[in-house]
């Protein structure tokens, strides 16, 4: 009975072992599915950001450059320490499972011995024989017959749990090994990593030191750029507005102020592009979100805060920007002193398509998911190709970061 108790304990604690074990080897793999798309996104930097003359591109845009690689190179390291401890974890518990196993293999062992010694010291046919004929009754016979047939039974299920036990430390030895050597090979790219980090650090450290030396010159140019930018905001929400007023007028509404009167066909469209949340093409075929939305601090002056509206998507001199979804476009916005932007409806959302040099629609145009809608603008003085990408929830900004599938 108490080895029964025992066995019973023991076969818990495997079973929670095992339950803990899967759910590290389940993190572990959403840790290496995240390690490769950095890695994949560190590509795209180096591919998009870092392919052409230092010299031409303008000092704040380099910095804006090296630090949103820094950054990405910060979170790879992050997430590399991550998979090295986590491995650290299930070496730990599978050298404790180890033991255990050898534990337990050398018990049925000690057992199965036992046993041998005991069939032999009894000389184990002629007893079982003499075991049966000394029956006072055939009840009696025949249930000394099954204790012998389960006596049977029971030496060979031990030695077949000795073979299992075998197997299992052996694959369990073999699969240490293997954790082993990913946490060595961890740890090397991890230090690879810092190195080249050190390295990006020491160069926007020369970087900040010549911006600051003419801070003056540098602070107006932020200035200016969020004086546009203000302007940019303040123009894109009028349009918004304007075309929600304008299409609850045909349907004869007025009341529902910022927010659209649906058409079950526009109610349709709506859900659609709900459901397609996290799913959404990208406006590019290459690139990566060098700014994004919401509050960042300013890079060169610490003391200003620039809260973005849209996100600005790096991509490659004239990439052709594509609709991210299916609908309609309400607006080809000419900026006066900047470059167009396209609004396209679908149903209580719009996406919004800035710093274009070319367009290849007009308002009204009936637009497919995928479909090209004009040409990135490259500016040659700062030397980058950047996409300004918005969504609307009637008039609404969001972060349209989340709608966007991972490339």
């Amino acid at each position: 009975m108490i080895k029964n108790r025992f066995y019973i304990i023991l076969l818990f604690g495997l079973v929670m072992s095992y339950t803990s074990l899967f759910a590290q080897s389940d993190k572990q793999k959403r840790l290496e599915q995240q390690r490769q798309q950095v890695l994949k996104e560190m590509k795209q930097i180096n591919a998009l950001l870092f392919t052409k003359k230092k010299e031409e591109k303008s000092a704040i845009t380099l910095i804006e450059d090296i630090n949103y690689k820094v950054n990405v190179r910060k979170n790879l390291i992050r997430i590399t320490n991550e998979q090295a401890n986590l491995l650290t974890r299930e070496i730990n518990a599978n050298q404790t499972e180890i033991t255990s196993l050898r534990t337990q293999l050398q018990e049925l062992k000690d057992d199965y011995a036992a046993m041998v010694v005991k069939s032999y010291k009894s000389k184990s046919e002629q007893s079982k024989v003499m075991f049966l004929l000394s029956s006072s009754n055939f009840q009696q016979a025949y249930k000394r017959l099954q204790y012998i047939k389960q006596y049977r039974d029971y030496q060979k299920e031990q030695g077949e749990s000795i073979k299992t036990k075998t197997k299992e430390l052996q694959e369990l030895n073999i699969q240490l090994s293997k954790q082993k050597e990913d946490k060595q090979k961890l740890i090397e790219e991890n230090r690879i990593a810092k190195r080249e980090l050190e390295g990006e650090l020491k160069q926007r450290e020369v970087l900040m030191a010549s911006i600051k030396a003419d801070m003056g010159k540098f602070a107006s140019q932020i200035k200016q750029k969020e004086q546009e930018a203000a302007r940019l905001d303040k123009e894109i929400n009028r349009i918004i507005k304007e075309t929600i007023a304008a299409e609850n007028k045909k349907t004869g509404t007025s009341t529902s102020k910022g927010k659209f009167v649906l058409t079950p066909e526009a109610k349709a469209l709506s859900s659609n592009f709900e459901s397609n949340r996290g799913k959404l093409g990208w406006p590019v075929s290459r690139g990566v979100v060098k700014v994004k939305y919401g509050k960042q601090r300013s890079l060169v002056d610490n003391a200003v805060t620039q809260n973005y509206k849209s996100i600005y998507i790096a991509t490659e001199d004239k990439s052709e920007v594509k609709s991210v979804f299916s609908g309609e476009v309400t607006r080809v916005l000419v900026i006066k002193n900047g470059n167009p932007a396209v609004f396209i409806r679908h149903g209580i959302y719009f996406s919004v398509y800035m710093n274009l040099s070319k367009v290849h629609v007009k308002k009204g145009d009936k637009v497919t998911a995928g479909q090209i809608i004009g040409e990135v603008f490259t500016n040659k003085i700062k030397g980058e190709s950047l996409l300004g990408f918005r969504i609307y929830k009637n008039d609404q900004v969001m972060n349209p970061e989340p709608w966007l599938a991972k490339f």
